[in-house]
């Protein structure tokens, strides 16, 4: 799974630095102290996707490459996706070096950032937030937690 989650990531870089100097060469929403890099790309728990950034001179998104028959969105196409303890609305996209891929826009243009590193440890950021684990009671085990605090009995109702 990692070797498919690497080669997918390399071709993912090579495609967008391919379009920062063709098609994105001389827009002025370029930043010029960055470049294209992938960013802590790894396979999810569940949804048949890799998940990580991808930090762009001109975006910085976060990413789901599908891998295998993962059904992809169709370009343009809108999805809530659940990540870690987040809701985030992911668009599908095509590019047809690479294939469809679902992005969440995180911050466009880039000009905030003052390089590479800075943008790179945001990204990074982002991914140790989201990839945080998750509570997993529900509200009726905090209520019962609540309720065995005051000294009602397990299973007594109020």
């Amino acid at each position: 799974m990692q070797e498919l989650v690497q080669a997918r990531v390399e071709r993912l870089e090579a495609v967008f630095r391919d379009i920062a100097v063709t098609r994105m060469q001389g827009v002025p929403l370029l930043h010029s102290g960055l470049q294209v890099q992938a960013v802590g790309f790894a396979p999810e728990a569940e949804g048949g996707c890799a998940l990580g950034v991808l930090v762009t001179p001109w975006f910085m998104n976060l990413m789901r490459l599908p891998l295998g028959s993962t059904e992809p969105l169709g370009p343009g196409q809108v999805s809530s996706q659940r990540i870690g303890a987040h809701r985030l609305s992911f668009i599908g996209a095509h590019e047809a070096a690479f294939g469809s891929y679902a992005m969440c826009s995180l911050a466009s243009p880039m000009f905030e950032f003052s390089d590479q590193d800075a943008a790179v440890a945001t990204a990074q950021e982002v991914l140790a937030q989201l990839r945080q684990p998750t509570a997993k009671d529900e509200p009726d085990a905090q209520r019962r937690r609540f309720l065995l605090g005051r000294g009602a009995a397990p299973g007594a109702r109020t």
